[in-house]
């Protein structure tokens, strides 16, 4: 995804140090079942669309536009599915961010799913039983969003072996 402005502004003043962000991910369906993914041009990677809200954006917002800008296909959220902090990333430039990501279940409701801009190389439209290779990342993503259950949150239970909060 490409640096918002606004954090271009931020690194400026706080150089490379921990820069702590949200995110927003979108698992988008059609109406036969299939999930849009994004070929990343970052990392070449197949992926669930996502990016970082603008200042005073609401999650549900940053989904629509996210999903129209790198796929040209119009969604509607449909209910928040995963809340979670990541571990905090680092980049070749030495910037290092860390996300809470935000992931909404999404509907698409029009469009025609094409790259739309430069962050994708492909865009296309899965089958659940035929995913091209993906991170953990998305396939957790798509698990939550499949199951349509009450919203995870991480430390919530499904806790690693010998991680306990107290109750």
């Amino acid at each position: 995804m490409p640096t918002p402005d606004f954090i271009r502004d931020l690194r400026n003043s706080i150089g490379r140090q921990l820069l702590w962000l949200p995110g927003v991910s979108a698992v988008v369906f059609d109406d036969e079942g299939r999930v849009l993914l994004g070929k990343r041009a970052d990392t070449g990677g197949w992926s669930v669309i996502g990016g970082i809200p603008e200042p005073g954006e609401q999650p549900a917002e940053t989904a629509l536009r996210e999903v129209y800008e790198e796929t040209a296909v119009r969604v509607v959220a449909e209910q928040v599915v995963l809340v979670e902090t990541m571990p905090p990333t680092h980049y070749p430039n030495g910037d290092v961010c860390q996300f809470m990501d935000v992931t909404l279940r999404c509907r698409a409701i029009g469009g025609r799913a094409r790259v739309n801009d430069d962050e994708s190389l492909e865009v296309g439209w899965f089958a659940l039983d035929a995913l091209p290779e993906l991170e953990e990342y998305a396939l957790t993503r798509i698990k939550r969003a499949v199951e349509a259950g009450p919203t995870w949150f991480h430390g919530m239970g499904e806790e690693p072996e010998g991680r306990h909060f107290p109750v």
